[in-house]
């Protein structure tokens, strides 16, 4: 990898315990994975949440660390654990446990992208695998552990906003028949106080967004990690509904993308304005 895995972008004074996050949103594709790739430059991008930085890049504006990956999710996933290894894409690994997502191909190292288009033919030696993970895995996880535990020190409890965007076709519908356009995802209470989830939804409701908890996504690695409410550490996923900014077919921003990233931009001005004592603390 001839870049940095991943870009921390830090506020002038960081006056909120909220930590953003980016972790699927790298679009520096290494030549030699694309030159090993059976898809194109357009159809690998599939499964990239694609300008998701650009939209929450207002962040430390407002206070808030943001961090975010540099490389893309079909290189590598920083939302599986290191030990989520799928043995029918990487030489040498036992299948010594099920697991959907690395069966279904979606493991540390991806074996497929969107609609389950393999990235490449054959497999990859355990060597190739484990180097990924030391050069690009492990420095982001370590950078991210960082900013949450000075934030933890420094307020007595943090909250990280993992962002993530999801296809159309696989949108959940609102009561009223809609699609939404927001889920939110806290492990169903595990990862972050209710409270903190009810205000990050009423923040986006505010602006007239359809909001989901839990359903179809309610956080994989990443918050389930980092979330430990008991603690004063809460971690809450975000998905955007990408046909709200961008073409999935093109992986180009719509002509309203910047009033979408607008709109983004005040949400997290909500967001970062809400007040530092109501976020709960252990106990409470």
């Amino acid at each position: 990898m001839r870049f940095p895995p991943f870009q921390i972008t830090m506020p002038k004074w960081q006056s909120t315990p909220i930590v953003f996050s980016s972790p699927h949103s790298g679009r520096n594709y290494p030549t030699d994975f694309l030159q090993a790739s059976v898809l194109d430059k357009t159809l690998i991008r599939s499964s990239e949440d694609a300008f998701v930085d650009d939209l929450i890049a207002s962040a430390p504006d407002c206070g808030a660390p943001l961090i975010c990956a540099t490389f893309p999710r079909a290189y590598l996933d920083l939302n599986r654990n290191s030990d989520e290894l799928d043995p029918a894409l990487i030489e040498g690994v036992a299948c010594h446990f099920h697991n959907p997502r690395v069966a279904s191909g979606l493991g540390i190292i991806p074996r497929v992208v969107a609609q389950s288009r393999a990235i490449q033919r054959g497999k990859l030696p355990l060597a190739v695998a484990q180097e990924r993970i030391v050069k690009a895995w492990l420095p982001y996880h370590i950078a991210l552990r960082g900013l949450l535990d000075v934030t933890h020190w420094n307020f007595g409890k943090s909250l990280l906003l993992d962002f993530h965007s999801m296809p159309q076709n696989a949108l959940p519908i609102a009561p009223d028949g809609h699609q939404v356009d927001i889920v939110l995802g806290d492990r169903f209470g595990c990862a972050a106080d209710e409270t903190i989830s009810d205000f990050i939804a009423a923040c986006f409701e505010q602006m007239g967004l359809k909001v989901a908890r839990n359903e179809p996504f309610s956080g994989a690695y990443i918050t389930k990690t980092y979330g430990k409410p008991a603690r004063n550490q809460h971690a809450v996923q975000i998905e955007i509904n990408r046909a709200l900014y961008m073409d999935e077919v093109s992986v180009t921003p719509k002509a309203d993308f910047a009033a979408f990233r607008q709109l983004l931009a005040d949400v997290i001005l909500l967001l970062t304005q809400f007040d530092r004592d109501q976020l709960p603390l252990a106990g409470e």
